[in-house]
C-alpha cells in the first residue's frame, strides 16, 4: 500500500488535529510571488487544506492535487463556496497541466513523498518564467531535556520503539539540503525561513494526533496500543496537558 494512502483513512480527524501554519509564513509566500486575482496557483498535496485557504483568499486561481480520493472530496466540500478553487484526485507524479502555467506551486509537509527528480523537475517546467515554488513542512518536537513530561514520553518510546538515534530540534543547519537541492534543479533567488509555535494537547487530543501520521498507523497493534496506552497515563500524570513545539522551514524559489 502506498502509505501516503494513510491519510486517506481517517480525513475528519485529519482535519482536526493535523497543524495549520502560522500566518506570517504565509505573509511571506505572498509578498515574494505577488500571487493575485489575476494569477494562478497549484497546491501539491492539499490533504483537509491546513495550507489552502490564505492563498485562496489571495483570489487568485487555485487548483490543488490530492491522491486520497477521501481527503479530495472533503476538501471540495470544505471550499466548495470559493468559485476559484479546484481538486484534482491524483498525484503529482501522473498530474497532466500544461507548462509555463503557473504563477506559483507551493507544497506543505508533502512534497518530500515525490521522487527528487521527478518533482523538482516537473515543479520548474510548470511554473511561468519568474514563478515561484514555495516548499514547507511542520516539525512537532516533543523531546526537550527541560520537559519532565516529554523525558516521560521518551521513556515509553524507548521501550516500544528503542532507536539508538534520538531526537533533535530541527533548526536552522537541517535548512541547507533542501535549500542546495533547490538551487540544483535551476531555481535562482533563494532563501529559507523558519517560523514558530506552541500547541497544547489534552491526552485525548495528543493520541489524536499520532494516528494522523502514517508511521503510528502502521506500527505493530501491540505497540501502537502500548504506546497509546502509556503516552496517556503519562499526560495524564502531568496534569493532563502536553506542550508541542513547532518548527516550520519555508524554501522560496523562482524559475529564471
Amino acid at each position: 500500500m502506498d502509505l501516503r494512502l494513510n491519510f486517506n483513512e481517517d480525513e475528519a480527524n485529519y482535519d482536526k488535529w493535523r497543524p495549520t501554519y502560522v500566518s506570517e509564513l504565509f505573509d511571506e509566500i505572498i509578498r515574494f510571488s505577488g500571487i493575485n486575482e489575476t494569477k494562478q496557483a497549484l497546491e501539491i498535496g492539499i490533504g483537509t487544506g491546513q495550507a489552502t485557504l490564505p492563498i485562496l483568499q489571495t483570489n487568485c486561481k487555485l487548483t490543488t492535487i490530492e491522491i486520497g480520493e477521501r481527503l479530495a472530496e472533503y476538501s471540495r466540500q470544505k471550499f466548495a463556496s470559493f468559485s476559484n478553487f479546484e481538486v484534482v484526485n491524483t498525484d503529482f507524479e501522473s498530474f497532466c497541466g500544461n507548462n509555463n502555467t503557473y504563477d506559483l506551486i507551493y507544497s506543505a509537509t508533502s512534497f518530500h513523498w515525490i521522487p527528487e527528480g521527478i518533482g523538482y523537475t516537473k515543479v520548474f517546467d510548470l511554473l511561468k518564467n519568474g514563478g515561484v515554488l514555495a516548499l514547507f513542512w511542520n516539525h512537532p518536537f516533543v523531546n526537550r531535556t527541560d520537559d519532565l513530561l516529554h523525558l516521560e514520553i521518551r521513556k515509553v518510546y524507548n521501550k516500544y520503539k528503542p532507536s539508538d538515534k534520538q531526537p533533535v530540534e530541527f533548526d536552522k543547519n537541517d535548512c541547507r539540503k533542501i535549500a542546495e537541492v533547490i538551487k540544483h534543479y535551476g531555481f535562482t533567488n533563494s532563501f529559507s525561513k523558519l517560523f514558530f509555535q506552541t500547541r497544547t494537547f489534552t491526552a485525548e487530543g495528543y493520541i489524536a494526533l499520532l494516528n494522523t501520521y502514517s508511521d503510528h498507523r502502521t506500527l505493530p497493534a501491540n505497540v501502537k496500543n502500548g504506546l497509546e496506552n502509556e503516552i496517556t497515563y503519562a499526560i495524564n500524570s502531568f496534569g493532563g496537558k502536553l506542550h508541542v513545539y513547532d518548527t516550520m522551514d519555508l524554501y522560496l524559489a523562482q524559475k529564471p
